[in-house]
């Protein structure tokens, strides 16, 4: 193992360094897709939402455009232009609410969903790589550490 020093401020580099490179990999993987990251993170939302969509009977299918930009934490007005891009790039379809008309209504398109699976195969392939100089078990054990610094998370 790495001598590496137990120092906050030092493990914060060490991770900051560790993410630019998992990031610029990221950014080099979706440009032959031409999604940004940002794209891809609202398609993923949107299709989840949908894997996820046990709902109740009589509710409406899709993600709202709050629920999206609440899930990507991001301003209302930015999950717009994010999804004023994928539309354009026919990926999301809009609709109105059933029930309430204030509401607008994402959904993956086939393209959409067909992209959003060849990019999560692809994005699987990267981390492979990219985690390939771990040990199983060192894997495991950086899965569970980071996993001990995600509020929120079990």
């Amino acid at each position: 193992m790495t001598d590496v020093p137990a120092d906050p401020a030092a493990l914060g580099e060490l991770m900051h360094s560790a993410f630019r490179g998992l990031r610029k990999r990221w950014m080099f993987q979706l440009a032959p897709f031409e999604l940004t990251p940002h794209q891809f993170r609202a398609l993923n939302a949107v299709g989840r939402a949908a894997d996820q969509a046990g709902s109740p009977e009589g509710a409406a299918p899709g993600l709202r455009l709050k629920e999206l930009a609440e899930r990507l934490h991001i301003a209302p007005r930015s999950a717009t232009e994010v999804v004023d891009q994928l539309t354009a790039k026919g990926l999301v379809d809009r609709s109105a609410h059933p029930a309430d008309r204030r509401a607008t209504l994402l959904t993956l398109t086939g393209a959409g969903e067909e992209l959003r699976e060849k990019v999560l195969a692809d994005r699987k392939r990267e981390a492979d790589e990219f985690f390939s100089v771990l040990e199983p078990g060192d894997r495991a054990e950086l899965a569970r550490i980071l996993g001990e610094l995600v509020p929120g998370r079990p």
